[in-house]
């Protein structure tokens, strides 16, 4: 563009000279020729003013385009850099989009899926509660069915239990009734047996006071008086407290249906009744009675220790080893009648009591205790097995045999 103008210029120029000359030549010659000379330098200054104001405006246009260039570039970088922060916006909020998208998919499946779990494990909750309730209906059932089975059973049972009864209770009136018999037959030939033995006692005690040393003395009497009052007034108290016991035990039989044991128990318990009612009304002659007077003649052992004992304590404690064998056997046959198993001698309460033929006088409860039981245990197993390896029956009158209640008393002579 610069060149077009410079050309133009040139050929104005030119045109003007050749016009001017042409003027000039009628003129004069040498004042043309400077007139010419100045014209053309100042139209050659006057061409470089033009010439520097066209390249300052060609400068300024150069520079506004170049300006509007970078205008233009930088609106169109502006621009470009805008489309892509947009398009940036655009794929962050497709993106964003397409995140919350997938989110609410994957809730919408986390969703489904627990609906689906919580639907399977309601399924399963109520197959459950089918399968139990079935269960239980079949166990109501079964329950139902054992109850009615065992109701029978026991029907049968309480009916063959008390068809067994009657017979048992004929058999024991007829039974108990020959015991009545042979134990008044017994009581007669022990009162008899007695009196002579008292006889027999007396001629010997008075050979024997005419052989041994002088009987005790007063003080020893009265102190084995104040001693043997002592003892019988502590067994009368426990007596009365024993009372209460054994009806709770005999509850505990009756619950068992144990009834053999329990009928022993209660004709146990009315030998007991009478024995207390003998105990309240008897009085005892503490002055007269020899036993007060007479020297010790025998020791035994007991726990280790030795003890002395006249020969009325003996007696005594002879009678508690066959009271005990006699009151064992019965139990011990009343728990085979029973077909008892799950007990022994220790659960009878006579076993516990083991005060039957006790009066108070000449021993001490300890002492008859432990030999009555001793020949309770012996008859318990002879009567439970059903044999007589510690005793005998003499027309159902059961006692221990000599040898084994000497082994258990030990008695040895002092002199």
């Amino acid at each position: 563009m610069k060149s077009i103008i410079v050309d133009r210029l040139v050929l104005a120029l030119v045109l003007g000279a050749l016009s001017l000359a042409g003027t000039g030549l009628a003129a004069e010659g040498s004042q043309d020729a400077k007139d010419e000379q100045k014209r053309a330098k100042d139209e050659k200054q006057q061409q470089r003013k033009e010439d520097q104001q066209q390249d300052q405006v060609q400068r300024k246009a150069e520079q506004g385009e170049k300006q509007q260039q970078q205008r233009a570039q930088q609106e169109q970088k502006q621009q470009e850099q805008k489309q892509k922060q947009d398009q940036q916006q655009l794929e962050r909020t497709q993106r964003k989009s397409e995140q919350e998208q997938k989110q609410q998919e994957h809730r919408a499946q986390q969703e489904q899926k627990q609906q689906e779990q919580k639907q399977k494990q309601d399924q399963q909750q109520l197959e459950r509660t089918q399968r139990k309730s079935e269960q239980e209906q079949k166990q109501q059932e079964h329950r139902a069915q054992q109850e009615q089975k065992q109701q029978e059973q026991n029907q049968k049972q309480d009916q063959r239990q008390l068809e067994r009864t009657q017979r048992e209770s004929e058999q024991n009136q007829k039974e108990l009734r020959a015991r009545q018999q042979q134990q008044q037959e017994r009581i007669e030939r022990q009162s008899q047996q007695i009196q002579q033995e008292r006889a027999q006692q007396q001629r010997e005690d008075q050979r024997r006071d005419q052989r041994q040393q002088q009987r005790l003395s007063q003080q020893q009497q009265q102190q084995r008086i104040r001693e043997q009052q002592q003892l019988v007034a502590q067994y009368r108290q426990h007596l009365e407290q024993e009372e209460r016991l054994a009806r709770e035990h005999a509850d505990r039989l009756r619950q068992q249906r144990r009834m053999a044991q329990y009928r022993f128990q209660e004709e146990y318990l009315d030998r007991l009744r009478q024995q207390r009612v003998y105990l309240r009304d008897h009085r005892f002659d503490y002055d007269n009675d020899p036993y007060f007077y007479t020297a010790p003649i025998y020791r035994y052992n007991r726990g280790g220790k030795y003890y002395q004992i006249n020969e009325y304590g003996a007696r005594t404690l002879r009678q508690a080893v066959r009271y005990g064998y006699e009151e064992g056997f019965r139990a011990g046959k009343a728990d085979r009648d029973d077909r008892w198993r799950g007990g022994s001698y220790k659960d009878s309460y006579a076993y516990r009591d083991a005060n039957y033929g006790y009066n108070g006088y000449y021993v001490n409860r300890t002492d008859y205790n432990h030999y009555f039981r001793e020949g309770f245990r012996r008859g318990y197993e002879d009567g439970y097995n059903s044999r007589y390896r510690y005793g005998r029956n003499d027309n159902g009158n059961y006692s221990i045999l000599d040898n084994i209640m000497s082994q258990i008393l030990g008695f040895q002579n002092l002199r």
